[in-house]
């Protein structure tokens, strides 16, 4: 899962949402660095990828790019599932997604200081081009897919991503609809239990 599945699979808490959102930046040891929520949300994110790679619908996804970008095509799905949350947002959160990413953006700057340097240099992309709310039109969609392509020198093919997105669109969406509502079970249960915690 992408930027937005971590964010709204964080709930309410605003420590652990933030931790969630900027694990990707934070290796190894380095959520020592973090205390308390924040910290948890750096292992929450890392049970939630955990979960998801291993599970054999986002493996079919995953199988269905793979021709088009090989070892990126994990990366791809992950945008295209963020895709499909956005587009059917208000069937998994009662804020407007605009509002949540709003709400979203302003935990990452109250915590401007304690940011990865990573996720700094990205924040003013992810808030000026607006990236969460982005992800609901093809219009973001490509934005997003240029900037990845264009950190990996244009190797990884995924400026066409949007094409292939078009191509299997039915059953990409089809694939999500099946798996998130596992994911949020299996987030849930987490969170209820503190499974996360080891």
């Amino acid at each position: 899962m992408n930027f937005l599945a971590h964010a709204h699979l964080s709930g309410e808490n605003d420590d652990l949402l933030f931790g969630n959102f900027i694990a990707d930046a934070v290796k190894g040891n380095g959520m020592l660095n973090y205390d308390g929520d924040v910290r948890l949300g750096i292992r929450l994110h890392r049970r939630i990828d955990t979960f998801t790679d291993k599970h054999d619908i986002v493996r079919k996804s995953v199988g269905r790019v793979r021709n088009s970008f090989g070892k990126y095509s994990g990366i791809v799905i992950d945008i295209f599932y963020d895709h499909f949350l956005a587009v059917a947002w208000s069937d998994f959160h009662k804020e407007t997604l605009p509002f949540f990413a709003k709400r979203v953006y302003q935990i990452l700057l109250n915590r401007y200081q304690i940011l990865p340097d990573r996720t700094k240099r990205m924040l003013p992309y992810l808030i000026g081009q607006d990236w969460l709310v982005g992800y609901s039109n093809f219009e973001g969609l490509t934005q997003v897919f240029y900037g990845m392509d264009r950190r990996t020198d244009f190797q990884s093919g995924m400026r066409t991503a949007v094409d292939d997105l078009r191509k299997n669109y039915n059953e990409l969406q089809s694939d999500f609809s099946m798996f998130y509502p596992e994911l949020q079970n299996h987030v849930d249960f987490l969170i209820k239990e503190y499974l996360f915690l080891d």
